[in-house]
């Protein structure tokens, strides 16, 4: 394991959720502890640490894809995650709402029920 995308992949998440950071609160965490670190090393370390992309960026990305791929857990995570980096309201149900247009109606649907979870409107 790399120590240097490791830590660059802690601060990342840091960044995102806080002290909520690295899944501790989920149960797959404590099962598969190991997984995580390197979910953490390769994704956050490994991907979002690239030059290229600002995290600004890269969330938005991420809620895009997560929305269109209907996995609705991780989406919720990462709406909070988006908020924390002072990604708006607004914008946020703005790339809900253009998932619509490129994964379906009903992935967008899904999306922004999720979304009034985390956004309070629920």
């Amino acid at each position: 394991m790399s120590q240097e995308l490791l830590d660059k992949g802690l601060e990342i998440q840091k960044q995102l959720w806080g002290e909520m950071s690295g899944g501790g609160g989920m149960p797959a965490q404590k099962l598969a502890p190991e997984f995580f670190q390197l979910v953490t090393q390769f994704c956050f370390g490994g991907f979002w640490s690239r030059p290229g992309l600002d995290l600004r960026s890269r969330s938005l990305v991420t809620v895009s894809q997560l929305a269109a791929l209907g996995k609705t857990n991780e989406l919720k995570g990462h709406l909070m995650g988006a908020r924390n980096l002072g990604i708006s309201r607004e914008e946020l149900i703005e790339v809900l709402m253009q998932t619509s247009q490129y994964a379906g109606i009903p992935a967008a649907v899904t999306a922004l029920n999720a979304a009034a979870e985390v956004l309070g409107e629920a």
